[in-house]
């Protein structure tokens, strides 16, 4: 038996209004996994790399390219528009549902740089594919039940646009929770391989020959043996691809509502460190000296009420809680993961003394921003120990309206100390944090340290300019407690910055200017490390 011409109405095994119902169902179903897909591809990218912003440019505009390209493509696969539709369908719900798979893996076992372009590479075989889908799939509305183009366009894309409101939504609000994101991934390409072929098998059969048919039914069965393998090592993968992220062997991994969240410990079980989206938080090598440079200037003073934003380790309370006159310390942190961790596991809690069992502590799981909007409270010490400003959703850490809601919640005579990142790696960055507090009215001293993990570390400890008093100085306490690295020799040391490292020409960075963003992503200094 031979293909119908393109023209010919083919023979049906339920009435046309019932087929033309199928086919807006496949429509719907694949217009959502297409949209799963794109927000996958975003996701993963987002998880590795951190730019949001960036990786979502990347992957819309390449998709949206490559669609164009496929609808001129699909020129050429009209006059046999079943067959072609389930090979497209077969082949996207392939390369979709392994993709997530297919980056993470680049990324772990060949290195930050095949990344990018294996992104690429999979946004626009996707886009070409969905491109090519969308005339053929007009093309079977029209064959099933005579209609005007422009009606068969309308229903057209009336289903495609729903299913991708359900896919936008299932994807955080489903998938994400309940699967994960390889999972996820791989799910939703088994849906779009069963709907997509078995719509063809079913409605268009008499529009196949024998060995189309067959070849079809084959094909969706490798393609189920394919996912269904992967689904079931899906786990096993991930865990593989972690670990070779890592020097260490990692023993703890949870990947939380808001980040990725790793423990890895050396062999001789001295260097426990954890790691947030990939990023190092802390060493038990170093991070006391990270944590009392944090810490300990800004106690010179008074200190009876302390905010802390971020510190979800519970290493900066430890510091916090060694002195006696400390009344109140609220702690706000985004996620509850990364405070149940620190409370529960045993090196974490020996670590930070169990700070978060202290009665004086209280913790709030919120945005720092937002917290900071509607706190009607005033502190005597603030203390910012909040991820770098590298992407949209931290960069607005790091702004004049940040610090000026951090201005409005100091006490007078009160002291804020905020970590602004590397001087050496990333100097544009650091002195734009100057900037920043500056023009929200906190008047600072710039200091950085040496943290081997980490290396070379700046802070900024402040004051509020209302009281007319200039820049606080940096020193410890008549009555800090015995330190391990920080002293007042090392804290005047801690003043001079190399000549190569000096401020240069920077901006403030603002909401609607995120500053910061640019100039972490043009690092010149990690160039060669």
């Amino acid at each position: 038996m031979s293909e119908t011409t393109a023209h010919a109405r083919p023979r049906l095994p339920v009435p046309p209004r019932a087929a033309r119902f199928f086919v807006l169902l496949a429509v719907f179903i694949c217009a959502a996994c297409g949209l799963v897909y794109e927000l996958a591809l975003v996701a993963i990218g987002s998880y590795l790399l951190g730019d949001t912003i960036t990786q979502a440019s990347v992957v819309l505009s390449v998709m949206v390219f490559a669609m164009g390209v496929g609808s001129l493509l699909s020129k050429r696969y009209q006059a046999r528009p079943a067959l072609s539709f389930a090979v497209v369908e077969g082949l996207l719900s392939l390369v979709g549902g392994l993709s997530v798979l297919l980056l993470y893996g680049s990324f772990a076992w060949l290195s930050a740089a095949a990344y990018q372009p294996t992104l690429v590479l999979l946004a626009f075989v996707i886009g070409t594919l969905i491109g090519i889908e969308i005339p053929l799939l007009m093309t079977l509305i029209q064959r099933i039940r005579k209609q005007e183009a422009s009606e068969a366009v309308a229903d057209l894309f009336a289903a495609d646009y729903v299913g991708g409101l359900i896919g936008g939504l299932a994807f955080p609000f489903l998938l994400l929770p309940l699967l994960g994101l390889p999972k996820g991934a791989l799910m939703v390409g088994l849906l779009n391989a069963v709907i997509g072929v078995a719509v063809v098998l079913w409605l268009f059969r008499s529009d196949l020959t024998r060995l189309a048919y067959a070849g079809l039914g084959l094909g969706l069965m490798f393609i189920v043996a394919v996912l269904g393998l992967a689904y079931y090592f899906a786990e096993e993968f991930e865990v593989d691809a972690r670990q070779a992220m890592y020097r260490d062997p990692i023993s703890y991994a949870e990947r939380s509502e808001y980040q990725e969240i790793v423990l890895t410990r050396s062999l001789d079980g001295r260097d426990v460190r954890m790691f947030l989206n990939g990023d190092l938080q802390f060493s038990t090598l170093d991070e006391y000296r990270y944590h009392e440079a944090l810490i300990h200037p800004a106690m010179d003073g008074p200190r009876e009420d302390v905010l802390v934003l971020g510190g979800g380790d519970g290493l900066a309370l430890r510091e916090l809680l060694r002195y006696d006159d400390v009344e109140s310390v609220t702690l706000v942190d985004l996620d509850p993961a990364v405070i149940e961790l620190a409370s529960t596991d045993p090196v974490i809690r020996e670590l930070n003394g169990d700070s978060f069992q202290d009665p004086r502590v209280e913790v709030v799981h919120t945005d720092a921003f937002q917290w900071l909007r509607d706190n009607p409270d005033d502190f005597d010490v603030i203390i910012a120990d909040l991820p770098d400003g590298t992407d949209v959703g931290t960069s607005k850490l790091y702004t004049v309206e940040f610090y000026a809601l951090l201005e409005q919640a100091l006490e007078p005579e009160g002291r804020v100390v905020v970590q602004a990142g590397s001087p050496f790696f990333a100097p544009d960055a650091y002195w734009s944090v100057r900037h920043s507090l500056e023009e929200a009215g906190i008047s600072v001293t710039p200091y950085n340290v040496d943290v081997p993990t980490f290396g070379n570390w700046g802070f900024y400890l402040g004051a509020s300019t209302s009281e007319g008093e200039g820049a606080p100085d940096l020193t410890l306490a008549d009555d800090a407690p015995e330190l391990r690295f920080l002293d007042d020799a090392l804290l005047r040391a801690a003043l001079v910055f190399p000549v190569d490292r000096r401020e240069g020409e920077v901006e403030a960075s603002t909401m609607m200017h995120p500053k910061i963003i640019g100039y972490h992503q043009d690092r010149q200094a990690w160039r060669g490390y």
